[in-house]
C-alpha cells in the first residue's frame, strides 16, 4: 500500500495502527516515568528520607540506559518487525513498573528497578511504533506520526490529576500499581488486536522482507546521518533544559504558585497542537524548512524568559511556543529518517537519532540547574538556548531534496 492510496483510503486501512501507537506510546516508557516523577517525589521523599535530587536521578539512569538498549530496540524491529517486540516490551514494562510499588528503603534498589523498566520498555518507545506508522502511511505520513505521537501530549494532561487522587486515596504504592497496570490493561489489548505490519504474513523465518532504502552501516557513511545526528543534540539540549525548570524560570520572575500552576499546562496543549499542525505541514511542505521554522521558533521564548519583568501574557506565548516545538520534535526525525534514509533499516537508524536527542536532553536538566545555581538566575542558559535553536534548525536546510520514491540511494549521496 506503500504510496498508492489516496490520503482517506491511509486512515480507513491504517486508522487502527495510529490507535494502537498512540496508546502504546502514551502507556510507554515515553511517557510514564517523566510526566509523573515528580509527582511521587515528595511521597518517596518522606518515606524514605531520600532527597529530590535522588529521587529524579532515576530520569538520569532511564535517559542514559537508553543509549545502550535504544539501538538494540532498533535492530530487532528491523530484523524480527515491531510487533513482537512492541508486544513483548508492554508485559516487561507493566511487571517492572509495577514492582516500584514493593520499593523499600534502599536508594540502590530504586536505581536498580529503573535500570530495568529502561532495559525492559524500551520496545514501547517512538522507535519501535513509528516505524510501523511510516510503513502504512505515505500521503499522510506526518499528519499519521503526530496522532501516533499524541499519546504523550494525552497522557501528559490527563495523568496528574488522576495519579493525584490514586495517591490521596490510596497512597503512593497504589499509584504505582495503578501506573504498571496502564501497559498491560490500556496498551497491550490494543496493541494485541490492531498493531500489525504490513507485510506481517509475508515474513519468513521469523525475518522480516527486506525493504528499500539504505542499510545502517550505508547511512553512516552518509553527510546527511551525520548532519542530523549533530544538530540533535543541542536542539534538543536546548528545549530539554527549559522545560523542566519552567516552575524556577517563573518563581524566579516572582510569579506566585497559582499564576504557574495556571501557566505551565500549556506545555501538554502546545505539544498536541504541534503534533498535529506539524504533521500536516509535513505532509504538505518541505520537511526541513518545516523543522527550521518549528524548532527555531522557541529562541523567541528563550529571550523572553531570559529577560526581566516578565509579564504573564508574555510567559503563556513563551511557553507556548516551545510546547509547540516539542509536540514536533521526534515527529520531524522520524519523517526524516523515512524520507531520506528508507524503511530497510529504520528502526536501527531511527534509534542512533533517539540516543542523540535522548542525550541532549538527559543532560539538559542538569546543567540548566548548575547553570542556575552558580549565577543565581536562569538568563545565561536561556540565552545560550537562544542562539542554538536557531543556528542548528536552519541546518535541516542543508539536506536538499528527497531521494526519488523507489530509487535505491548512494551511501555517499
Amino acid at each position: 500500500m506503500h504510496g498508492s492510496g489516496a490520503g482517506a483510503g491511509e486512515f480507513a486501512r491504517g486508522w487502527p495502527i495510529v490507535l494502537a501507537s498512540l496508546l502504546g506510546i502514551g502507556c510507554g516508557l515515553a511517557a510514564l516515568p517523566f510526566y509523573t516523577l515528580g509527582v511521587f517525589a515528595p511521597h518517596l521523599a518522606r518515606a524514605f528520607g531520600w532527597s529530590v535530587g535522588q529521587i529524579m536521578g532515576a530520569l538520569t539512569i532511564t535517559t542514559f540506559s537508553l543509549i545502550v538498549a535504544g539501538p538494540i530496540a532498533g535492530s530487532l524491529c528491523d530484523r524480527f518487525g515491531t510487533r513482537p517486540v512492541a508486544l513483548s516490551s508492554l508485559v516487561l514494562f507493566g511487571l517492572a513498573y509495577l514492582s516500584l510499588a514493593l520499593l523499600g528503603g534502599s536508594i540502590v534498589q530504586y536505581y536498580l528497578t529503573f535500570l530495568v523498566i529502561a532495559f525492559a520498555g524500551v520496545g514501547t518507545l517512538p522507535i519501535t511504533f513509528t516505524r510501523t506508522v511510516n510503513h502504512w502511511f505515505d500521503r499522510n505520513r506526518g499528519l499519521a506520526l503526530g496522532l501516533a505521537m499524541m499519546g504523550t501530549g494525552l497522557f501528559g494532561i490527563l495523568c496528574k490529576p488522576v495519579l493525584t487522587w490514586v495517591i490521596a486515596a490510596q497512597g503512593w504504592r497504589a499509584g504505582f500499581l495503578a501506573l504498571g497496570a496502564l501497559p498491560l490493561v490500556v496498551a497491550l489489548p490494543a496493541c494485541l488486536f490492531l498493531f500489525r505490519e504490513p507485510d506481517g504474513p509475508a515474513a519468513v523465518a521469523g525475518r522480516m522482507p527486506e525493504l528499500p532504502g539504505l542499510t545502517r552501516s550505508e547511512a553512516l557513511r552518509t553527510w546527511r546521518f551525520w548532519l542530523i545526528a549533530v544538530v540533535l543534540f543541542p536542539i534538543s539540549f536546548a528545549l530539554a533544559g527549559t522545560v523542566p525548570n519552567l516552575e524556577g524560570i517563573l518563581t524566579d520572575h516572582g510569579f506566585p504558585p497559582a499564576t504557574i500552576l495556571r501557566l505551565t499546562p500549556l506545555i501538554g496543549l502546545a505539544s498536541i497542537v504541534g503534533r498535529l499542525l506539524g504533521g500536516w505541514l509535513l505532509d504538505r511542505f518541505w520537511a526541513p524548512a518545516v523543522a527550521f521554522v518549528i524548532l527555531g521558533m522557541p529562541a523567541v521564548s528563550c529571550l523572553l524568559l531570559a529577560q526581566p519583568g516578565l509579564e504573564p501574557g508574555t510567559g503563556a506565548l513563551a511557553i507556548f511556543l516551545i510546547g509547540f516545538a516539542l509536540g514536533i520534535e521526534y515527529d520531524v526525525v522520524a519523517f526524516l529518517t523515512a524520507r531520506y534514509f528508507g524503511m530497510r533499516a529504520y528502526g536501527a537508524i531511527y534509534s542512533l537519532f533517539y540516543v542523540c536527542f535522548g542525550t541532549g536532553a538527559g543532560l539538559a536538566p542538569l546543567i540548566f540547574g548548575t547553570i542556575r545555581d552558580r549565577t543565581h538566575q536562569f538568563a545565561p542558559a536561556l540565552l545560550l538556548a537562544a542562539v542554538m535553536l536557531p543556528l542548528c534548525s536552519a541546518a535541516f536546510l542543508l539536506l536538499g531534496r528527497y531521494p526519488v520514491a523507489g530509487k535505491p540511494q548512494s551511501a555517499n549521496s
